[in-house]
């Protein structure tokens, strides 16, 4: 009897989403970067949407130097012009956009509610929730006449268990985002657009970093999987949400957070 010899399996890179315009808002940096890049690894035309130019321009050479397209507009999601521009420009440039990640985020410094400016208020509920609304209508309205698209919003743990004393207004922020975000998905879905929710956990970026955790080792030995979480662990939930994979779900808030909501 001859012997067989199996053939190594060539593994092709998917390329699910190509020829598809992805819009990431805060995506020069942390998860949003590294979403960006897995998008575009997966075939996806990139525009990536920030405040600062330096991280914007470094975070397109990085989808460059993957031999991917990208592109950074500078934006600040607090201003509902600028980001009526945004989207206005994206159309323009490039006739269509099929997956939006709403990511931009800020986190106020760590103080009670008593000692807190109340001006945080408004820049920790213009960035996290108006922005992620306005963010919703102009893709909303785009994808419904276009037949379909897919948004995911970046929540947070947070707005579904509050794991951190002195950062009320960002887990008040996220607990709202969570419900638009399902508002949104139900209003929609009959008419092809799929709307989710991303809810990270302990994951490190400079957004975490600056919350002035003093103990690291002894957060993640407080997590199911004993480590801290990585973007881009997080930006493959939001691929996944974003893709055909994830057809038949709609309203969904999936949480990537090495086990901390089963505690």
């Amino acid at each position: 009897m001859s012997g067989h010899t199996e053939q190594p399996v060539s593994e092709k890179p998917v390329r699910d989403f190509e020829g598809k315009v992805v819009l990431v808002t805060g995506g020069a940096t942390g998860i949003g970067r590294a979403a960006a890049l897995a998008f575009a690894r997966r075939g996806a035309l990139v525009v990536i949407a920030g405040r600062r130019r330096t991280e914007g321009d470094a975070a397109v050479a990085a989808l460059s130097a993957i031999g991917a397209t990208g592109r950074f507009i500078p934006t600040d999601v607090t201003s509902p012009d600028a980001l009526a521009d945004l989207h206005r420009t994206i159309l323009a440039d490039h006739g269509r956009l099929d997956v939006a990640f709403n990511n931009a985020g800020y986190q106020e410094p760590r103080a009670t509610i008593a000692e807190q400016d109340a001006g945080l208020y408004d820049r920790v509920f213009d960035t996290n929730v108006r922005s992620v609304y306005l963010c919703l209508q102009h893709q909303i309205r785009h994808m419904a006449e276009r037949g379909g698209g897919a948004i995911v919003v970046n929540a947070s743990v947070s707005g579904l268990r509050n794991p951190n004393p002195g950062l009320a207004l960002y887990s008040a922020s996220k607990a709202a985002v969570i419900s638009l975000t399902r508002s949104a998905a139900m209003e929609y879905a009959e008419k092809g657009v799929r709307i989710n929710a991303v809810a990270p956990g302990r994951v490190v970026t400079d957004m975490m970093l600056a919350s002035k955790i003093m103990d690291m080792n002894a957060v993640a030995a407080g997590l199911p999987l004993r480590r801290m979480g990585k973007p881009e662990e997080v930006a493959e939930a939001v691929v996944w949400l974003a893709s055909g994979a994830a057809s038949f779900v709609v309203g969904h808030v999936l949480c990537a957070d090495g086990g901390f909501m089963a505690l």
